[in-house]
């Protein structure tokens, strides 16, 4: 029965912007971070994924998740081209939720692109995100969101499986399969304008309020908690980065608060809508300091992850998804009661579940499907078109004037 009620679907609405601006935040937030000759790759890669993603979406990729199969694989074919979204159930007109969903589906094949920059071909990249889409976030978005690891008892409230161990791990599948760039390891490849950087972490922070406390689809109570719970995580993964890097390394650096800000977003995005009390705080600074340390793992592996997509992502999202198990009360928002508020052990083993379930389908179809593309159409640019840099071997531009 539909009912629409005018303040949830104005929040969603909102929210839905909110989170389509975090996409060109997040290219800032990646652009800074690489050389000057690939920003512009950078910045298109990300942008791009607006155009394709949401394309894919409104052809098949709503209805193959929220279509209603009578199983909790895969949705079907009932709102093809988005045929027929008119009220489904609920107080939001159905489109309300095409459209939020639709900035969840642009957002994560773009995280991806962080772990390979400087090296990857503009026309890979696109087959990449285009089939990765449908075959690998779309049934990660289903079982999540709409379907049996949610009806299993796994909670995400806005992604942390689908979204960030998602595209975390398949980062790292795809950082496997395209190789390190040329000099890794032995040319210093700092990053070229922190200032973007920084931009773009604040335009995150900002996008991640619509992101967490929007995916109630409600604007009460439970919407302002996962408001705050957002805010006060990042602010505490910040605090936990910079901690364990001053003490390691003697400075707190603008790139560590960017990325420890970014690691507690993560962290509290499955759990925004589910803790509270001083949850939030200790799950962000948890995150700020596991990722941090999780740096190392990619230097003893010599995966060349350029811009540290595994530590913050998918890390983040583990630490995220496993202390929701503990950190969950029904007083916030009546689901489930963690380890530490009486409910056992039973939340914390779905949650690991979830996440290992999603983790592995993830890395094996990515992995196989890169392979393909690397077999075919070759990932990433041959040795000249990286020395000249993305941007002119790519796009035939320039970010900035000689």
């Amino acid at each position: 029965m539909f009912a629409l009620d005018s303040g949830d679907t104005a929040w969603v609405l909102t929210s839905a912007a909110l989170v389509l601006f975090m996409t060109p935040g997040l290219a800032f937030f990646y652009g800074g971070m690489v050389r000057s000759k690939n920003v512009l790759g950078m910045l298109m890669q990300n942008v791009f994924a607006m155009g394709l993603v949401s394309t894919i979406w409104a052809i098949v990729g709503f209805s193959l998740v929220f279509g209603d199969s009578g199983n909790g694989w895969i949705g079907n074919f009932d709102f093809l081209f988005l045929a027929d979204v008119k009220n489904l159930d609920g107080d939001i007109p159905g489109m309300a939720l095409v459209a939020f969903q639709m900035m969840f589906a642009v957002i994560t094949p773009a995280l991806i692109t962080g772990a390979t920059a400087d090296r990857l071909k503009f026309g890979s990249y696109a087959v990449l995100i285009g089939f990765w889409s449908l075959l690998v976030y779309v049934p990660a978005a289903k079982w999540v969101f709409n379907g049996w690891l949610l009806d299993m008892g796994a909670l995400d409230f806005a992604g942390g499986t689908a979204i960030h161990i998602n595209a975390g791990v398949a980062a790292l599948a795809v950082v496997i399969v395209i190789g390190n760039r040329r000099g890794h390891g032995t040319v210093a490849m700092p990053p070229h304008n922190l200032p973007l950087t920084m931009l773009g972490t604040g335009i995150l922070w900002f996008g991640w309020i619509g992101f967490n406390a929007g995916s109630g689809l409600a604007a009460d109570g439970v919407a302002a908690q996962a408001l705050v719970n957002t805010h006060l995580a990042a602010a505490t993964g910040m605090l936990g980065w910079l901690l364990v890097e001053r003490l390691k390394s003697g400075h707190a650096t603008t790139l560590g608060a960017a990325s420890g800000a970014v690691a507690g977003l993560v962290a509290i995005t499955p759990c925004a809508g589910f803790v509270g009390g001083p949850a939030p705080l200790i799950i962000g600074a948890a995150a700020g300091v596991l990722c941090f340390l999780a740096l190392g793992i990619k230097e003893k592996m010599d995966w060349d992850d350029s811009l540290d997509v595994i530590a913050v992502h998918l890390i983040g999202g583990i630490v995220g998804t496993l202390l929701l198990g503990f950190f969950a009360d029904t007083a916030i928002n009546g689901e489930f009661d963690g380890l530490l508020y009486g409910g056992g052990l039973e939340l914390l083993k779905d949650q690991f579940v979830a996440a290992l379930v999603v983790g592995v389908f993830s890395f094996v179809v990515t992995f196989i499907l890169a392979k393909i593309i690397d077999g075919t159409m070759g990932l990433r640019v041959d040795e000249d078109a990286e020395l000249q840099g993305l941007d002119q071997s790519q796009h035939a531009e320039s970010a900035y004037s000689s």
